[in-house]
């Protein structure tokens, strides 16, 4: 992690990593966070109720460990976003594994693109073969981002590879969604964004996580029912129409 007075100082960054019973995914997502060219600031691991050695791979890596007992991965998230107090917030899987550029090519993009902004990028498979890999990059990460972005009318992010301003964070804290244990939290927090907050989607911002949920039609199919049920709670909320509508009604008022 960055120490005092280095040239990052200006700028912080927290990692949030929500993890349950996945201590050695976790071990090595840290040891590339290690290799980063430009360092956290602070890395978050908020275990949720792991029965596994987790926290003895936090306490080697010397990462910040909270300890969170409700099951959910939306409740995780928050938990660690609440925690972080640091400029930009990035948010990865146990199972990521971040190029060395990663968090620095985070910070340039968000430098870029104004106070209340979000970036995201795709995800390469590992561990299935390439026939696999390569359905999962193109049909279900490429469908998500297509198919959800036409319904918000802007790109989506992606749960093991986005990070956001902390003034984006200021504002969706006491809105999202966090005691739904069956529920997306990168959906949420896509679907809750306001007209003015903009998700910039870098396809160079490029994640390797887990072909794990091509395991099996099982592993798959819960995935796909836990987005229906997630789609479900938003349309509930906000009907994605009177979504659009104010999107639209927002940009007319703020022309670029």
């Amino acid at each position: 992690m960055a120490k005092p007075g280095n040239r990052y100082a200006m700028t912080t960054i927290a990692v949030i990593i929500p993890s349950r019973n996945d201590a050695p995914m976790l071990e090595v997502c840290l040891a590339h966070l290690a290799a980063q060219s430009r360092p956290a600031n602070l890395i978050i691991v908020v275990d949720n109720a792991s029965t596994d050695h987790t926290a003895q791979v936090c306490a080697a890596a010397g990462v910040q460990r909270i300890y969170w007992e409700p099951v959910g991965i939306a409740g995780t998230s928050a938990c660690g976003f609440d925690a972080a107090g640091t400029d930009i917030l990035a948010r990865i899987d146990a199972d990521s594994r971040p190029a060395p550029g990663w968090l620095a090519r985070v910070e340039a993009d968000l430098g870029r693109s104004g106070p209340l902004s979000l970036v995201t990028g795709p995800g390469d498979f590992y561990g299935a073969s390439k026939l696999v890999c390569w359905l999962g990059r193109t049909i279900y990460l490429g469908g998500y981002f297509h198919a959800v972005g036409f319904l918000l009318g802007h790109p989506p992010v992606f749960g093991s590879n986005y990070a956001m301003t902390a003034d984006v964070w200021a504002r969706l804290s006491a809105v999202v969604t966090r005691n739904v244990p069956d529920l997306h939290d990168d959906l949420d927090v896509s679907y809750l964004l306001r007209p003015d907050m903009t998700v910039k989607y870098d396809a160079g911002l490029r994640m390797p996580v887990s072909a794990r949920p091509f395991e099996s039609w099982g592993s798959l199919g819960k995935r796909l029912v836990m987005a229906w049920g997630t789609f479900r709670h938003e349309f509930g909320a906000e009907h994605p129409m009177r979504r659009r509508g104010t999107r639209r009604q927002w940009a007319r008022a703020h022309p670029r």
